[in-house]
């Protein structure tokens, strides 16, 4: 099977370009020489079964940051049989180093030029036949987004495949040499093919960036961007929602309970009422993790969060981080493993520990799945929004506080350098397919750790045979008893201190575990919760939700890429104390004014 390798800068559209090269048909999967997964995908060529995968963005191919050594380790031990190299065509003359360094591998490539359409309404105009024959390298132009010259150049990329890669030189040219020499063939072949306007045109980015940016305006017009897009999850959400969870119980009445009417009433108890009404009651969050997905999706691509960055860089400063640590950060509202795998672009050890210290803080998908079904429980409609966006400051405040700490244990001098790239509105297919993803994500966690799960708490609220279903006498009933001098102060009943312990394993189970705790869904089960519970516990609840300790994949992802036990353990132990500390100062200041 034929290999190609997507190479490009940051921000270059590869994604966009891979996305539409497999049609969101991608795995994730390892490589000889390199210990990180990378995406790929296979799709038929010319005739030929080929995998194409997309490596990190990187500046240099001679530098050390984790994400170059990466694309250098892959480049030698996986030689492609086609480079396919994506550069910026707005930043042609900044991105063409690249070019440069990577033609010195002798590889076999095509050079897609991409954001063409953008760099038309900039005034820039790239002769691609005279850069061709100065390079001697295929070169077209792509608006990988719209689809503009993808034919054109899925044709080039088929005809290079028949070539083979040369091979790459078994040494690289001393440092000196090479800049020296990219300097001049940079110059040699921007005089002759490319034309940039002496002053770029007055455009829409620029306008907005006044405001923004604005120095006392942007962040406040950021969180209340970020205010609305909770709001508009609600809004939208709730009754997708409600009208799932409908359907799952409308099914069970008409199709499950019959089908499984003949079986012995233990096992009907544990599928219907675990795994069944467990799976189902998660599975009614779908709409609102494709939603999140889908704004998420729109404020990333836009090119707002590298605007987010830039406005939070000097206070990420103060706290030994730096604007990245923030981009991190909003990733991981998301999920936390890509977030904490995104550190990888920083070549200080130390900022990329701190960094990966405070990631665990963000308000997850998975966290968030439990935070709407709590405040849709227990909180009226038009203040929900509100509760779940205050939750978010407390995710930021929780890696603030984190950051301050200990900064001074994990110093770190390295620059902080941003590019802000152009504002942009993703397509409806780029959004259909990040929803998509997510989902697929969503359903293949819940056919692992949910169903487990939640068979499980139901066993641990059923056995043994003798007790009442989650009773005292039960084995949850038991483990509950033995952590309540633990989360009593706190306002944590036994049951949730059930959940809890599952939600260690994954967020998503928290819910489901609710569900088989109470033998209830939907509805039922939140006018259960909102009966036992009154908002100050609820609240705590969901203050310990959101900064104990993460789940099984992140803590994972924390221990390779800090590499260290030790770490780990201090980012688990850390996280658990903070969670109790902030939820018992909130409880029983609440109680003690009467709350």
């Amino acid at each position: 099977m034929k290999r190609i390798a997507l190479l490009g800068m940051p921000n270059t559209g590869k994604s966009t370009l891979f996305n539409r090269m497999t049609g969101g048909a991608a795995r994730v999967g390892n490589w000889p020489g390199i210990t990180v997964e990378l995406l790929s995908g296979k799709i038929l060529i010319g005739g030929d079964m080929v995998e194409i995968i997309d490596l990190p963005g990187i500046y240099d191919i001679h530098g050390f940051s984790e994400d170059e050594q990466v694309v250098r380790h892959f480049l030698h031990d996986n030689v492609p049989d086609l480079a396919i190299v994506v550069l910026n065509a707005t930043q042609i003359e900044r991105q063409l180093s690249l070019l440069l360094q990577l033609k010195q591998y002798n590889l076999n490539m095509v050079v897609l030029l991409n954001m063409a359409d953008e760099a038309k309404k900039f005034g820039i105009t790239i002769d691609t036949a005279k850069m061709s024959a100065s390079l001697g390298i295929p070169i077209f132009l792509l608006s990988a987004k719209y689809g503009n010259g993808y034919q054109e150049s899925l044709q080039a990329v088929t005809k290079a495949l028949r070539y083979t890669t040369p091979g790459m030189a078994e040494e690289l040219r001393s440092q000196l040499e090479q800049d020296a020499h990219i300097e001049s063939e940079m110059a040699r072949v921007l005089q002759h093919s490319v034309q940039v306007p002496a002053r770029l045109p007055d455009n829409l980015t620029t306008q907005l960036d006044h405001l923004m940016l604005h120095p006392w305006l942007g962040l406040p017009i950021f969180f209340g961007i970020m205010y609305l897009l909770f709001q508009g999850i609600f809004f939208f959400g709730q009754p997708l929602q409600v009208g799932v969870g409908d359907l799952f119980g409308w099914l069970r009445e008409s199709a499950v309970e019959p089908l499984l009417g003949g079986l012995p009433e233990f096992w009907q108890g544990m599928l219907l009422d675990g795994v069944y009404n467990g799976v189902a009651t998660v599975a009614a969050f779908i709409p609102i993790i494709v939603l999140f997905f889908l704004f998420m999706a729109i404020v990333e691509d836009t090119g707002y969060l590298s605007r987010a960055a830039f406005l939070m860089d000097a206070l990420m400063a103060r706290l030994g981080l730096d604007g990245r640590s923030f981009v991190m950060l909003l990733m991981g509202f998301g999920c936390n493993v890509p977030a904490l795998m995104g550190t990888r672009v920083m070549r200080s050890r130390s900022l990329r520990l701190l960094s990966m210290l405070v990631i665990p803080f963000s308000l997850c998908s998975a966290r968030l799945q439990v935070f709407v079904f709590i405040t849709a429980a227990l909180f009226a409609p038009q203040s929900a929004a509100m509760v779940v966006f205050s939750l978010y400051l407390f995710s930021f405040a929780a890696a603030i506080l984190t950051a301050l700490i200990f900064k001074r244990h994990f110093s770190n001098s390295e620059p902080f350098v941003l590019e802000l790239p152009p504002y942009r509105f993703p397509t409806l297919r780029q959004m259909l397919l990040r929803g998509w993803h997510e989902v697929y994500h969503f359903i293949h966690r819940a056919s692992k750790f949910i169903i487990l799960g939640v068979v499980l708490v139901w066993l641990l609220t059923h056995l043994p045979t003798s007790a009442v279903p989650a009773g005292p006498d039960t084995w949850a009933g038991h483990i509950g008893a033995w952590l309540h001098p633990v989360f009593e102060p706190i306002g944590i009943t036994a049951e949730l201190t059930i959940a809890l312990i599952f939600g260690f394993v994954a967020k998503e189970i928290v819910v489901g575990s609710l569900a088989v705790i109470y033998g209830l869904s939907g509805q039922a089960l939140s006018g259960t919760l909102a009966l036992q519970l009154d908002w100050v516990q609820a609240y705590s609840f969901m203050l310990f939700t959101l900064i104990y300790t993460p789940c099984l994949s992140t803590i994972a992802t924390l221990r390779s890429e800090s590499k260290s036990n030790g770490f780990m353990w201090l980012s688990l132990g850390w996280s658990l104390a903070l969670a109790w500390g902030v939820s018992f100062v909130f409880y029983q200041g609440a109680r003690a004014l009467g709350y």
